[in-house]
């Protein structure tokens, strides 16, 4: 499942279990215990950045937890921002209100509305009783679309359609079906060949990894009709483990500048704020993308019919991380082949940093800005 490689760090110990809650040192092996990690652990905790957002964008429209929030009713070039389902969608709203030290805020979308567009986020919400029965399509048919067909009518006329990660495989669905209703089609860091081999390896050794850590949860899945958060987190760190630990024992060297520490901060917060999947999804994505990666073999179903890149006849970029750990930039780029006049751009990020890190702005959001002005 498309998501971030981070891992939710361990929750406090509680004080009120008693010191028979901690282990006897004698029964600790030492060669398990990495003091610069936790350290580095101890650092994020204590750090004193908290995300506010000092002018919280209205609600255009919403269907259940679903909402699509309006970061420009003053009016621009309208565009309906898609993200995945797998973590929360202000991961491209990150630092609305500054790092906390008089530094400028970190928002993709706050961004391009001071260039003339006008981004309309999509957040999927907490999955309800209704979400937990839906699959991949199901969530193009019957939450994406409904939710592009309001902002149709309510901008006027068609939108553009903006994917992040597992939001664009979801966006370029809807936008193949429902063409009158998207101007534009932007794809960002998104997955299609899911054969090409990244930091976990290739789909199938994916799918293999996956449903071993989700195996012990497949009672509670059965139950709720979800995917825990606590198996999600388990899954994106089994990813990259060695990440996980590198980049604590980095921050907790102290060698970062004070916004550097708070985009850190902010982005383990999100990292960690992560929302339950609905179990249909995550039998999707395991099964018919990683497992036998439907949509490269043109077998992609939604509604019925096939998803065909190739049958897009609209202005469509692709926007392709070169150093994405998550979407291997091979799984990516080969729709930038596939859909006529696609135009590609080659981005030197990550997949998170691509679109929230310290130089996105300059990477992704000032050629995405005028593209969509162009084209939108």
């Amino acid at each position: 499942m498309p998501g971030g490689p981070e891992g939710e760090p361990d929750g406090e110990t509680d004080p009120a279990a008693g010191a028979s809650a901690v282990p006897d040192p004698a029964f600790i092996d030492p060669a398990f215990i990495d003091p610069a990690f936790i350290a580095g652990v101890a650092a994020y905790r204590r750090h004193p950045y908290r995300r506010v957002d000092p002018a919280p964008p209205p609600v255009l429209w919403r269907q259940g937890e679903m909402r699509v929030l309006d970061y420009a009713p003053g009016g621009g070039r309208p565009v309906l921002f898609v993200p995945s389902l797998v973590n929360r969608a202000y991961i491209l709203d990150l630092m609305p209100g500054g790092d906390g030290n008089g530094g400028a805020g970190l928002s993709i979308l706050r961004d391009l509305a001071g260039r003339g567009v006008r981004p309309l986020l999509l957040d999927w919400g907490w999955p309800g009783e209704a979400e937990r029965g839906l699959d991949c399509a199901g969530y193009v048919t019957r939450r994406l679309e409904p939710a592009l067909e309001a902002v149709a009518a309510r901008c006027g006329g068609p939108v553009s359609l903006a994917g992040y990660c597992m939001g664009g495989l979801l966006a370029l669905a809807a936008a193949g079906r429902r063409p009158e209703l998207v101007r534009a089609l932007v794809l960002l860091a998104t997955p299609w060949d899911f054969a090409a081999s990244g930091t976990g390896g290739g789909g199938a050794e994916i799918a293999t990894l996956l449903t071993r850590i989700l195996a012990p949860y497949t009672g509670m899945m059965a139950l709720t009709g979800t995917v825990p958060v606590d198996a999600l987190q388990a899954a994106f760190a089994a990813i990259d483990p060695a990440g996980i630990v590198r980049k604590f024992r980095e921050f907790g060297a102290g060698t970062r500048d004070a916004a550097q520490a708070a985009l850190f901060v902010a982005m383990e917060d999100w990292l960690g704020d992560g929302v339950p999947l609905a179990a249909p999804v995550a039998v999707a994505c395991i099964r018919d993308w990683y497992g036998a990666n439907l949509p490269m073999r043109g077998q992609w179903q939604v509604g019925g019919r096939a998803v065909r890149p190739e049958a897009l006849a609209m202005p469509v970029l692709v926007a392709v991380p070169e150093r994405d750990r998550i979407v291997p930039p091979a799984s990516a780029r080969v729709l930038a082949g596939l859909i006529p006049g696609a135009s590609a751009l080659s981005v030197a990020g990550g997949h998170v940093g691509m679109v929230a890190g310290p130089r996105a702005r300059a990477l992704l959001w000032e050629r995405l800005g005028a593209w969509l002005l162009r084209h939108g």
